[in-house]
């Protein structure tokens, strides 16, 4: 079995964050979706466990983030500079807020969102054939 990789989030409201998801073209695994979490299927391999806040803390002993800070950023690859745009348009329509600027390195194009519960996205596309050797 290929390694997966499901990132945990909390959330405020289900269905909110659920349409959010959606309007960015990703479904959801109804498997593993209740009134308490979602399952959001990025790609084969990888996916967004939705949990509603109460049901995320019982999963640490430390309090849930206040979004006030930066924990982590989330970062997707795609597989065109227009992907990348065409993404970040659809997360500031469904509600996202941009973050930071666009970065623009030549091999790497980068930008950023906040989703609805102030998680951080950086949504990016790389050549690798034009990357730095080194």
């Amino acid at each position: 079995m290929s390694q997966q990789i499901f990132v945990n989030l909390p959330i405020r409201d289900l269905q909110k964050s659920m349409a959010f998801f959606a309007a960015l073209g990703y479904a959801h695994n109804p498997q593993f979706t209740n009134e308490d979490a979602a399952c959001i299927v990025l790609s084969e391999h990888n996916y967004v466990m939705l949990l509603t806040e109460p049901f995320f803390q019982g999963f640490t002993r430390k309090p849930v983030s206040d979004r006030a800070t930066a924990a982590a950023i989330i970062a997707l690859s795609y597989d065109s500079r227009d992907e990348v745009d065409a993404r970040m348009a659809k997360a500031l329509a469904a509600g996202a807020k941009e973050h930071g600027e666009t970065r623009d390195y030549g091999f790497m194009y980068q930008r950023g969102f906040e989703d609805l519960d102030g998680h951080l996205w950086e949504v990016f596309h790389m050549d690798m054939a034009a990357a730095p050797q080194a």
